[in-house]
């Protein structure tokens, strides 16, 4: 597995944390931003991966480009 595999993996994942929807996928399970900053649990492993769910939700459009960025490179080298 080269570093080009693992960035590739890397960039699904956070597309896959990026699409998830706090209303009908998170709240339910209680994994909202707003339960963990109102119960002090931010340093929990919970806390952080709600964090990190935030954060690409975030960063949207930086995702968006490096997808694009990825697409024309798998295209040129196959």
């Amino acid at each position: 597995m080269g570093f080009w595999t693992l960035l590739e993996g890397l960039l699904l994942f956070a597309n896959a944390l990026a699409i998830l929807n706090e209303d009908r996928f998170l709240a339910p399970r209680g994994w909202t931003l707003l339960e963990v900053q109102g119960g002090g649990r931010r340093n929990s492993l919970k806390g952080q991966i709600i964090g990190l769910i935030h954060a690409c939700q975030f960063l949207r459009l930086p995702l968006i480009l490096f997808n694009i960025v990825i697409i024309v490179v798998k295209m040129f080298s196959g």
